[in-house]
């Protein structure tokens, strides 16, 4: 079935799920999600493809205090009651330095969720240290982190160094997962290998796509 909202809250008023799913779209998502329920008596199995090559993580939201930040296009699927919300990043390196780390998702439930990462993922657990990273390398983490986006270093480094203007920090003790490739840094790595052929050329990662 398709619905309104992630279903967390049944007795939720139409004005509710209305607000609810509508901050979904704040995201990039659809206010409407698909629901899957086996109303049978046997086991049925589905199965959900991630939208660009990477990993699937599966999560158990009760082995990470029943609640997870994920990146705004991180979210895949999850067990049916999981609250799918959409929460802002409150540091204000984050809101004016950098676009990703600002909008995050937040998933709130005692179920398995699925997070959809770019290349190689890296789950690591932090206890009270500080680890600082590419912004659009991280896929996940734990509400007990804190997470900013500051400057690179020097403006030596900045102009000169070949990457990204900002950083992402985070500080505390909790779980966090990394991702090598992002979808924005793979778009940067193949867009020089495609060339213009007249009005039929397409680059090399629009053609990937859309096979």
């Amino acid at each position: 079935d398709v619905k309104m909202g992630d279903g967390a809250t049944p007795n939720q008023s139409f004005l509710g799920t209305l607000l609810s799913a509508g901050s979904r779209l704040i995201t990039g998502e659809s206010l409407f999600l698909t629901h899957f329920t086996n109303k049978g008596s046997s086991k049925s199995r589905v199965a959900f493809a991630a939208p660009y090559p990477g990993t699937i993580i599966p999560i158990d939201l009760k082995q990470v205090r029943n609640s997870l930040i994920v990146q705004k296009d991180g979210f895949l699927c999850a067990a049916f009651g999981t609250k799918l919300t959409v929460t802002l990043n409150r540091k204000l390196g984050a809101g004016l330095l950098g676009g990703e780390g600002f909008i995050l998702q937040k998933l709130e439930g005692d179920g398995k969720a699925f997070v959809h990462a770019g290349g190689t993922v890296i789950e690591r657990q932090m206890n009270n240290d500080m680890l600082r990273i590419d912004t659009g390398c991280i896929v996940a983490y734990e509400p007990t982190l804190d997470f900013d986006i500051e400057t690179a270093g020097s403006l030596k480094s900045m102009v000169f160094g070949g990457e990204g203007l900002f950083l992402a920090t985070i500080r505390g003790t909790g779980k966090v997962w990394l991702q090598s490739m992002p979808i924005s840094k793979l778009i940067r790595a193949l867009a020089p290998m495609g060339g213009n052929r007249g009005k039929e050329s397409r680059s090399i990662l629009g053609n990937f796509l859309e096979r």
